[in-house]
């Protein structure tokens, strides 16, 4: 009895320690310092625009962001938007929060991502359960490639109702901000100066969308990938554009061997800092 006793108690310690040594995600603010979730919550209620960026193919960030979304429901209004969703399907998504098509219709009508179901619904889905505003804030991708192809000038050739799809012609660009500088250095130069242009037309429209449909006294939390919002620019900067003043908290994530300590280069990347090691199941 006492050798059983023995060998369950080496059992549970060993679970313990395993279990511990192998943390799913960690939390770390802009400085690198480790934070809780419940400190993140606390300083996210507080904003008036979520940024949280994502890999879109990783669950653990998916997760965080159903789970964030619900606690902070339970402690403020919310208008939910997202990148995945383009603007031209507004239409779509609003018959669908209100019941008026089924999942296999808007699956139909909208161009839907890839890993809607598994990564995306859900959040749809609490919107939808809950009366919430969901707002479909990202540009028609084809209009995107357009600028890749002509800049932004060939967006003038847009129908008046196409341009109410997108951000206000002009776009304020400027192509020394460290992200799109990267961007077209990533590339080799293939791209040329219309490739960050087009993430830009991106930005610009996200921001605008954000922007149009905030609500005095709501919180808007908008998902995007990371790097729309990494280092405070992309989305982030046409948001100050707008609104210098405006009060915004941003999320980004990476992936880490070691999720003991934030690498020196992930450091400022945003308010918080998810850390996720690289063999993290892929939702695709």
């Amino acid at each position: 009895m006492q050798k059983l006793i023995v060998f369950l108690l080496f059992v549970s310690f060993s679970t313990l320690m395993f279990s511990q040594n192998k943390p799913a995600y960690k939390l770390y603010n802009e400085n690198g310092g480790k934070v809780s979730y419940k400190s993140m919550i606390k300083k996210m209620k507080k904003a008036e625009v979520i940024l949280f960026g994502e890999h879109h193919n990783n669950p653990i960030v998916h997760w965080l962001q159903y789970e964030t979304t619900v606690d902070l429901s339970k402690q403020r209004k919310l208008i939910l938007g997202a990148e995945m969703l383009e603007a031209d399907n507004q239409t779509q998504l609003n018959e669908y929060l209100a019941s008026e098509i089924d999942q296999k219709a808007f699956d139909t009508v909208a161009r839907l991502w890839k890993n809607h179901s598994t990564d995306y619904k859900p959040l749809v889905d609490f919107a939808k359960e809950n009366k919430l505003r969901f707002i479909a804030a990202n540009i028609p991708r084809r209009f995107a490639s357009i600028v890749f192809k002509g800049g932004f000038e060939a967006l003038d050739t847009l129908s008046i109702e196409e341009k109410s799809w997108i951000a206000p012609l002009p776009i304020k660009y400027d192509a020394t901000l460290p992200g799109y500088v990267k961007m077209k250095e990533m590339m080799g130069g293939h791209g040329g100066d219309n490739l960050p242009k087009a993430q830009a037309i991106k930005d610009a429209t996200m921001a605008y969308f954000i922007l149009k449909n905030m609500e005095n006294k709501k919180l808007f939390i908008h998902y995007n990938g990371s790097y729309h919002s990494d280092d405070y620019e992309g989305i982030s900067w046409y948001l100050k554009q707008g609104e210098p003043n405006i009060n915004i908290v941003t999320v980004s994530v990476v992936e880490q061997e070691n999720l003991k300590k934030l690498d020196k280069e992930n450091k400022s990347k945003a308010n918080f800092i998810i850390v996720v090691p690289p063999t993290m199941t892929k939702t695709y």
